[in-house]
């Protein structure tokens, strides 16, 4: 079951641990560092599934909780250094599903992630949509307007990390982690060619695209096809 998966942790190497497990199940991840950033990605983009850090800086992940609580129903699974059973109470009055205490065994961690997403399959089902650009994670679908675009495993990767964070352009190397983590056989150089593939399959003249576009000296974006600046 592939989702959108919004990591909110302050540490980078126990946010890049993380990450690297759930692209391993074919995930699209996203990572923020704050509090403030987890609210403003939830409703920009919200997630199948939100795995919450209790200890971030300026608003912690409770806050984060009892603030997207009121108008969000997701999956929350609040992973904390804190041992106190009054905090994961706290937690758990507060709307989160799942809690774990660090350290843990990552594949503790993904075995809970699965849990939760197979509780909340009606949500999980729900495609990312860009414009007429709409593409379906769990069946690894896209189309553009009725029209289905046959994409590789690869280029759907790279197409769903994108889209599921509208207008935020992406390095290559992010793109190389962020849509497939531990493959080694995936470089920079290869991001560019999926993307000009890409273009081909989906832009009306992939000479001057609309969709996916170039920032030139950081990377790329996916927009909604309104306005052309390449």
């Amino acid at each position: 079951m592939c989702a959108y998966v919004l990591v909110a942790e302050d540490d980078p190497k126990q946010a890049e641990l993380v990450r690297r497990y759930l692209c391993r199940e074919d995930h699209t991840v996203r990572v923020v560092s704050d509090g403030r950033s987890a609210i403003d990605e939830v409703r920009r983009q919200r997630p199948d599934l939100l795995v919450l850090d209790v200890m971030m800086p300026g608003v912690d992940g409770l806050d984060v909780c009892r603030v997207l609580r009121r108008d969000y129903e997701l999956p929350v699974l609040i992973v904390t250094a804190r041992k106190d059973a009054e905090d994961k109470l706290l937690g758990f009055d507060l709307g989160a599903d799942d809690y774990v205490t660090k350290p843990y065994d990552p594949r503790e961690l993904m075995a809970r992630v699965r849990a939760l997403l197979r509780r909340a399959r009606p949500q999980a089902d729900r495609s990312l949509s860009v414009g007429d650009l709409v593409l379906d994670p769990v069946r690894h679908t896209v189309h553009l307007g009725t029209q289905e675009i046959n994409c590789t495993p690869a280029e759907f990767r790279i197409l769903a990390t994108m889209a599921a964070s509208p207008d935020q352009v992406f390095s290559r190397g992010q793109l190389v982690q962020q849509a497939f983590g531990l493959d080694g056989n995936i470089t920079e150089r290869t991001i560019d060619v999926h993307v000009a593939k890409l273009r081909k399959k989906i832009e009306r003249d992939p000479r001057y695209p609309a969709y996916i576009r170039t920032v030139y000296g950081v990377g790329y974006k996916v927009t909604d096809g309104r306005t052309i600046e390449d």
